[in-house]
């Protein structure tokens, strides 16, 4: 990729670009969003780790929304990566 992913902390973000038909897409997703989704319980998750152990499905989620016809840079939001329901 061109650049990796890191962390924008005025806009609380992490910043990341998904390889879609060999150009990169920007992406950003609140760190909110994956501390609500992926480490509600703790207090000292990191968002940048909290992506990277989680980045291909996050990546998925950009690549719906793309194809959904989202344009750049892509933000993603709690449904985009919400958890699938339990049965």
């Amino acid at each position: 990729m061109s650049q990796p992913a890191f962390f924008h902390q005025p806009s609380g973000t992490v910043r990341f670009w998904v390889l879609i038909d060999d150009v990169p897409v920007g992406a950003s997703i609140g760190k909110e969003v994956l501390h609500y989704r992926y480490h509600p319980t703790r207090s000292d998750d990191d968002p940048l780790e909290t992506y990277c152990a989680n980045s291909e499905e996050i990546d998925a989620a950009v690549r719906r929304r793309v194809a959904g016809g989202s344009g750049e840079p892509v933000m993603l939001r709690d449904p985009d990566v919400r958890a699938p329901p339990r049965s």
